[in-house]
């Protein structure tokens, strides 16, 4: 690095990560203003919402191999130009159409910096300590950028019109642009690497079935076509799988899965996002539909926990050092499933305070355990595959989330149908909170008040039973974890490889137990 400061390095890596992790939640509040000025159809403004994640998923380990081939530096830059010039396609589009392909191009432009950030860290830092509280912040950054977005939202909205939401990230993105060749290293390109466009298409083919079918089954519930939709993604990932066993130079180098803590540790990230994001879709909707709050009160008030989460995941490195990473990994999901066991005990229609408490600890042990799990995966992975290893935890990240949301909320859509009075009215209102307070609009004061209080209540009482099954997920993991990951040095990683417990890639890939 010579003089450059590893920590400014991290600050400049950090600005894209929030911006890409804000571009997920920013348009909450903006569909009203949307809906007025483009007036798309139902189904394009599912997909003005829905095709930045699904293509975002489909296109991060590819571009993170991308990235080991042509230097993890000089794709962070063209993402950031590419990113602003889709900004500016979404702030000025004059159609639907036009907004969901700004979308599209903003997803493409998304996943090649996230990889890049994270495998950069990879090489930024030397110190194995440093480089563990680096990927710590730049995982709180991840997760505070998702609760950051419908805040900042909602204040532009408030001032000026809907296309602000994407020009934010021009000037952020210019300022990386400019500071990234001052301290960030360009010499980190595997030019011999190959970058195989079959694979890329594979992985593509995929993942967007995949995560489309599992969104789909939790907002409609089950249909044949989404059943077929996920089967098909599936059979098309077992071809990715198989190509890659026969490839000399694979995307993906299946020998680190393979490795019983590499694999642990992936399937661990999936499982911490898998509760992660499935809360955070379910206290939306407490916050909004029980509590009745405005989107941007709900959204100040979702803050809170993330403050916390940003003091909690820097700590996590320094726990670390003493007990090991797996024990932070295990402990942080038992923490996490605490915070379940918060939420299924004590909520009520009228919890606020509880609610906190139980999400907040609930983000903070989740959050401790993926920064670990991040720094051990990074830090195993051949430095010529940091990217493509960044991008494959990513996509786990985006596939984790895309499943918490689809199961804890048929969880909770499964108990609402069974405990709403069936009496009291039928159609929408006794499928879902949502239908409950659509059809309580267009009633009389009395009536409606008796349909928001019986559907808060069947939705309270389906929180509680996804809550528990969100713990017993946690457990289980935690479980796993601890059994499996603490043979990273014998039982302890403090000794052998230093704060942050690693060793050099040589001697912990394929390392016999």
């Amino acid at each position: 690095m010579g003089r450059r400061s590893p920590w400014l390095g991290l600050l400049v890596l950090c600005l894209p990560m929030l911006i890409v992790s804000m571009d997920v939640s920013v348009l909450f509040f903006a569909v009203p203003y949307i809906a007025a000025d483009l007036s798309p159809t139902p189904e394009q403004q599912l997909w003005i919402f829905d095709i930045y994640g699904f293509v975002l998923a489909g296109l991060l380990l590819t571009m993170g191999s991308v990235a080991d081939r042509i230097g993890h530096r000089r794709l962070l830059m063209i993402g950031a130009a590419a990113f602003s010039a889709a900004s500016l396609a979404a702030a000025f589009a004059t159609s639907a159409e036009m907004l969901i392909g700004a979308r599209a191009l903003l997803a493409v432009a998304g996943a090649t910096l996230m990889p890049s950030t994270l495998a950069m860290i990879r090489h930024i830092f030397d110190d194995d300590g440093q480089r563990a509280k680096a990927i710590a912040i730049w995982n709180a950054v991840l997760a505070g950028g998702v609760a950051v977005g419908p805040v900042v939202s909602g204040l532009l909205l408030e001032h000026v019109w809907w296309g602000s939401v994407f020009l934010i990230n021009v000037p952020i993105m210019i300022v990386l642009l400019l500071a990234a060749p001052l301290v960030l290293p360009g010499d980190t390109a595997t030019p011999g690497r190959r970058v195989d466009l079959v694979s890329a298409m594979l992985v593509l083919a995929s993942l967007l079935p995949i995560v489309a079918a599992v969104k789909n089954l939790a907002a409609d519930g089950f249909a044949v076509s989404r059943l077929l939709m996920l089967i098909i993604g599936v059979v098309v990932g077992v071809v990715f799988v198989v190509r890659q066993r026969r490839l000399a130079d694979p995307m993906l180098d299946l020998t680190l899965l393979g490795e019983r803590r590499f694999g642990m540790s992936v399937w661990t990230n999936l499982v911490c996002m898998f509760a992660l994001l499935g809360n955070s879709i379910l206290m939306t909707q407490y916050l909004q539909s029980v509590l009745g709050y405005s989107p941007l009160r709900a959204a100040l008030w979702s803050l809170l926990p993330t403050v916390v989460v940003g003091a909690v995941a820097p700590m996590a490195a320094v726990i670390a050092q003493r007990t090991g990473r797996p024990a932070v990994i295990s402990g942080g999901m038992a923490i996490g499933a605490g915070g379940f066991a918060v939420l299924a005990v004590c909520t009520g229609i009228d919890t606020l305070v509880v609610v906190l408490i139980g999400a907040t600890l609930l983000a903070s042990g989740v959050v401790a355990a993926t920064s670990m799990i991040a720094d051990y995966v990074v830090s195993v992975a051949p430095a010529d595959r940091a990217g493509a290893t960044s991008g494959l935890l990513e996509t786990s990240s985006e596939l984790g989330g895309a499943l918490g949301i689809a199961v804890l909320g048929s969880v909770v859509n499964a108990v609402f149908r069974t405990t709403f009075p069936a009496d009291l009215v039928g159609g929408e209102a006794a499928r879902s909170l949502a239908g409950a307070v659509a059809t309580a609009h267009h009633l009389p004061a009395g009536p409606a008040e008796a349909i928001l209080d019986a559907a808060r209540r069947s939705f309270v009482d389906g929180l509680g039973v996804a809550a528990w099954c969100g713990a017993g997920v946690l457990v289980g993991a935690a479980v796993l974890a601890g059994w499996l990951l603490t043979e990273w040095g014998g039982g302890d990683d403090r000794t052998s490889r230093g704060v942050s417990g690693r060793r050099r890639p040589s001697e912990d890939v394929g390392a016999t137990p």
